[in-house]
């Protein structure tokens, strides 16, 4: 269903938001970036202005600059939000002296550990920025991957302390082993801390090719699981779907050596928001829509609410009935985006 945008639209959209900062309120996500690079993917071209209008409100100015990451001292400024600006120039520097190929094989496994932070949010903006690289180059695509990274870079927080504990053989059942927090309470950040035990699926793969298999298949098995399980936290539950999902769409850009322990941060990543937000029970088995993949779009984009986009966005590609069952719940789950 991928439509690759001809028209200028995603690159007039990503000049517009790129005077905005990653954030708003020192902590919300910009999601924009992400949601208009959605959108034009899919042949929406002409609804992302509209859209753009809509979440305008969301936007903050740009954050001023501090000093410049340099090559001796980034371990220092490394999961520092003040130095988003800083870490943005960077990366803009970085990818007008080298391809960008390039600058991601050196920095992706440098960002991993830390694909916690913001969310997950940064590593999702980052997989957008390069399904839209991979589409076709141009400057404002390279300024959103140097946004993207930048954002990573700036929110940088690893997890640690987690046992392992025993995982099914598949990626549907490991995710239903996965035992909730004790006492969920409190912000993402504040959650993460609670994660201490998840089960080890996956934890034996190296070889490439099994890590891409595994990883879709985390994928699929994830947004799945949102059609019965969505409404333990509408919105972040998104994100075991979403942030396995942009590794997915990093990995043919990557050198494959990087592929398995990109499946094990994402693992890590699906498995700890599922337990930090799993309800109490599961609904029952959600009916196949009598809806095309076209009308789900639609559907979503009517809600506007940038979650529901971007797991309809993912459930796109993973692309069967029960995928699309689940942007749907989305939809009847959580609050439309309305104007300011």
């Amino acid at each position: 269903m991928d439509t690759h945008d001809t028209t200028g639209t995603l690159e007039e959209a990503l000049e517009r938001l790129h005077a905005s900062g990653p954030e708003r309120l020192g902590r919300l996500t910009n999601h924009a970036p992400m949601v208009v690079e959605a959108l034009a993917a899919h042949g929406r071209s002409g609804a992302v202005h509209r859209w753009l209008d809509l979440y305008r409100h969301k936007l903050e100015d740009f954050p001023a600059a501090s000093a410049p990451v340099t090559d001796g001292d980034w371990r220092e400024a490394l999961g520092d939000p003040r130095r988003a600006a800083d870490w943005i120039a960077h990366f803009t520097r970085a990818l007008t002296e080298q391809p960008w190929r390039d600058v991601l094989a050196v920095w992706w496994p440098r960002l991993l550990p830390g694909m916690y932070g913001g969310s997950t949010h940064p590593v999702i903006r980052v997989g957008h920025a390069v399904r839209a690289l991979e589409a076709g180059e141009n400057a404002p695509r390279l300024a959103e991957l140097a946004h993207g990274l930048g954002y990573w870079a700036a929110r940088h927080r690893p997890v640690s302390g987690i046992a392992s504990l025993p995982a099914a053989p598949d990626a549907a059942r490991s995710l239903d082993a996965v035992p909730p927090i004790d006492a969920p309470r409190g912000r993402f950040t504040d959650r993460l801390t609670a994660v201490r035990r998840l089960p080890l699926w996956a934890g034996d793969v190296t070889d490439p090719d099994t890590a891409r298999a595994r990883l879709t298949e985390l994928v699929r098995a994830a947004t799945h699981r949102y059609a019965t399980h969505g409404h333990g936290e509408e919105t972040m539950l998104v994100h075991a779907a979403t942030a396995p999902n942009a590794v997915l769409r990093a990995l043919a850009s990557l050198p494959r050596e990087l592929w398995a322990p990109s499946l094990h941060a994402a693992w890590t990543a699906s498995a700890a928001v599922t337990a930090m937000y799993a309800p109490a029970e599961p609904v029952a088995v959600v009916p196949a829509p009598d809806r095309t993949a076209e009308e789900v779009l639609e559907a979503a984009l009517a809600h506007g609410d940038e979650h529901v986009i971007k797991l309809t966005d993912t459930a796109l590609d993973v692309g069967d009935e029960r995928a699309l069952a689940a942007a749907l719940r989305a939809v009847e789950l959580s609050e439309p985006l309305v104007p300011n």
